[in-house]
């Protein structure tokens, strides 16, 4: 991982007007959540606006053209038609012609699916160079009288670029572990969709069993990861986790043994942005500077399915 991009959408909502709009208010929101504000999009933009312009910045930070790339993957749970996918789209838009492009819905655990798709297609022969996206345009399947779902979700996108490089096997995605267990999908969900009721319908949630399960299995994934890649929680520089919540973000510092200057938080600032939530939060981190070049870094997410999943990345490349 090599480079990295994000956008946010202009219009910021803080806790104070969306208690104008339903019945809530910022200390209820914070206590509960972390939440200060959320970014929303505007009027006319889409996901696909939003993931080419993280990709952009990510081209840009990376000093790459957008003929570079050989594989575009968007992780969205909002993409703007049910076909095409988002990523070709995207391809267009940026102008990476004759890139592979297409779509992984695995909700907030999306982008790490992505970079274990990215990573074997690219270790397969398909390319030399990727661009993995976040993308979500959340705030298009909220019910905004739901003040247990409205408050928790904002829409972004963060973009990272993934490279081979040769004789650099301690770079790179370490190691990568995936979950799923359909027999919680009613934990968190959307109540619509083409072949069930024709709409798109709205988030619904059972937030303590979603809580209970976030816990548990982050923690569970993450030791897997290390084990994977030989390494202990006293190995990461940094832990980037999906930022749903801050509760789950204290219970997994806690769990790492990690202080509270190698933890990225940005969930006070862009809420849960579901698939985009990692790559912003390590956008952020790597434009202020906290996580430079051979920094190991580790990622974990968990969504509705349930799917869930950790990585672990040295960020950057050998010969920077």
């Amino acid at each position: 991982m090599t480079a990295v991009g994000s956008y946010l959408p202009a219009n910021v909502v803080s806790n104070e007007a969306l208690s104008r709009r339903v019945d809530t208010d910022d200390a209820w929101i914070r206590r509960r959540t972390g939440i200060g504000q959320r970014h929303i999009v505007a009027d006319g933009e889409t996901t696909a606006d939003l993931a080419t312009a993280a990709a952009t910045a990510a081209l840009a930070n990376g000093g790459l053209e957008a003929t570079d790339i050989d594989l575009i993957i968007v992780a969205t749970t909002t993409p703007d038609n049910t076909f095409p996918s988002t990523a070709t789209k995207v391809q267009h838009m940026i102008g990476a012609k004759g890139a592979i492009a297409f779509d992984v819905q695995a909700v907030c655990a999306g982008f790490v699916y992505a970079l274990d798709i990215a990573e074997a297609m690219l270790q397969g022969g398909r390319g030399r160079r990727a661009l993995v996206i976040g993308a979500e345009s959340f705030s298009k399947l909220l019910d905004w009288q739901d003040r247990t779902t409205c408050v928790l979700f904002g829409d972004g996108a963060g973009a990272a670029v993934l490279e081979l490089v040769d004789d650099a096997p301690d770079w790179g995605i370490r190691s990568s572990v995936l979950h799923a267990d359909g027999a919680y999908r009613d934990i968190l969900y959307v109540d619509g969709g083409p072949s069930a009721t024709g709409d798109v319908g709205h988030v619904r949630m059972e937030g303590k069993e979603v809580f209970r399960h976030a816990v548990e299995k982050l923690a569970a994934v993450m030791d897997e990861a290390l084990d994977a890649a030989g390494l202990c929680a006293a190995d990461i520089d940094w832990l980037v986790p999906h930022q749903a919540n801050v509760r789950i973000i204290d219970a997994m510092q806690k769990k790492m043994d990690l202080p509270n200057d190698r933890v990225v938080r940005t969930v006070e600032q862009h809420a849960n942005t579901s698939a985009a939530s990692i790559p912003l939060a390590l956008a952020s981190a790597v434009s202020d500077g906290r996580i430079g070049n051979g920094d190991m870094v580790a990622m974990e997410a968990i969504g509705g399915g349930l799917v869930w999943g950790a990585a672990l990345v040295k960020f950057g490349r050998p010969d920077a």
